[in-house]
């Protein structure tokens, strides 16, 4: 139920751990949804991401990240855009076509929005990144 918006009692399940959740199971005339990735072999990887800014208190532009991986592979994805804040910590679920077994960096981008003498001074205090089947790693 943190993934996406799902109905009050959670997500129904599909894939590798839906025996773990019997009673949903139990539920008629669900909807399911699969993410898939765009290319071969179709695979994603849940992470969460947590983005505590530095520097600057308010300014706009977009924060994202740059998977890069063992064999030159890139991806980049938002994380959020407008107006940000150093008191906010922005958390967003992520379905990454790079396997994290196989990522060799994982880039900050910060994108100026608006021409400002402060923006060099805007960076990331925190930056945290879970992943694996239990949310957990």
């Amino acid at each position: 139920g943190d993934c996406f918006p799902c109905p009050q009692e959670g997500c129904p399940m599909m894939g590798h751990y839906a025996d773990r959740f019997p009673e949903k199971l139990k539920r008629v005339d669900q909807k399911y949804f699969l993410n898939t990735a765009a290319d071969e072999p179709f695979a994603t990887w849940r992470q969460k991401v947590f983005i505590k800014l530095s520097g600057v208190k308010k300014t706009r532009g977009d924060i994202n990240l740059v998977f890069y991986d063992t064999q030159g592979n890139t991806k980049e994805y938002e994380i959020a855009n407008g107006g940000l804040s150093q008191d906010d910590v922005y958390t967003k679920y992520l379905d990454v076509e790079i396997n994290p077994k196989n990522t060799t960096k994982i880039e900050f981008l910060w994108n100026k929005a608006i021409l400002s003498l402060l923006w060099a001074r805007l960076g990331a205090e925190t930056v945290n990144i879970i992943h694996g089947a239990d949310g957990h790693r």
